[in-house]
């Protein structure tokens, strides 16, 4: 067989959702360090000098923790669970403290199976996604956080004393849904009105089971599937117009379809997947 050597290699989708995690944790950690810095600088405890001195404590040893993370090698390191809850409770302290709000933690039994790093990463992302997307639409004052492992699974429970009003479909909880879902784990969400909600998160301590490509896990037309090949190719909307002899908004509208089958948001992340998982047909 000759292989073309203008042919990139296609990445696989794995390393594509990896990487796409680690963004979206990346995005979490900022959205609590500014929560943090915001509750600082309302605090009604810290007068403007001190506000502003804790501020900026808060943004220095975000950035060093920041760059020093982006130089973490995740494929093989593995974070005992004690250890992976310890640097949870460090990311929440300054909303703790600063916020008014009381988060409860109620720490993981010690020893047993270590947590693969990917594992660990997006258990504290989503803790910190929920904890956040709880005190926004639940007002919830009170926060209870639990780790647990039964050897296979990591178990994560989050309760809140809030109203109550938050449903498995809430847009609020779609990425944490969305990153749960890309490690193989279920979530579930159960909300008592006027006695807050709980969401009960199990991640696998194994990584998941390589899937099929795009083309083939989604129920595509024929016309989506030409679609979607060009636009992993990176070809534009008159591009493919041009070259399938459609219109610019019978395009727009393959595409808009092919977003909502493939479970993504923008066109950036359904042509990273679909680079991903289209193979060069023989």
């Amino acid at each position: 067989m000759t292989i073309d050597s203008d042919q990139p290699t296609p990445v696989p989708r794995r390393l594509q959702l990896e990487h796409a995690q680690a963004v979206a944790e990346q995005a979490d950690r900022h959205a609590v360090t500014l929560e943090s810095i915001l509750a600082v600088l309302r605090s009604a405890r810290l007068d403007d000098r001190a506000s502003r001195t804790t501020a900026i404590d808060l943004a220095s040893s975000s950035l060093i923790e920041l760059r020093s993370t982006t130089d973490q090698q995740r494929g093989t390191m593995l974070e005992p669970v004690d250890g992976a809850f310890a640097r949870l409770r460090s990311d929440l302290r300054p909303l703790a403290r600063f916020g008014g709000l009381d988060v409860q933690f109620v720490e993981p039994p010690t020893g047993g199976r270590a947590l693969p790093g990917e594992v660990a990463h997006a258990a504290r992302a989503i803790v910190r996604s929920a904890v956040l997307a709880l005190v926004d639409q639940e007002d919830a004052k009170r926060v209870r956080i639990q780790w647990d492992c039964d050897g296979l699974n990591l178990l994560i429970d989050i309760r809140d004393d809030g109203e109550g009003r938050i449903s498995a479909h809430d847009d609020s909880l779609r990425p944490i849904a969305e990153r749960v879902s890309a490690l193989d784990g279920g979530l579930d969400v159960s909300s008592t009105t006027g006695w807050g909600t709980t969401l009960a998160i199990r991640l696998p301590l194994d990584p998941p089971a390589e899937t099929e490509p795009l083309e083939d896990s989604a129920d595509f037309s024929p016309r989506e599937r030409d679609v979607l090949r060009l636009v992993a190719s990176g070809a534009r909307n008159r591009a493919i117009a041009a070259q399938l002899g459609i219109t610019d908004n019978t395009v727009k509208f393959h595409v808009s379809n092919l977003l909502r089958k493939a479970g993504v948001r923008t066109r950036g992340e359904l042509t990273a997947i679909a680079a991903a998982s289209t193979r060069p047909r023989q």
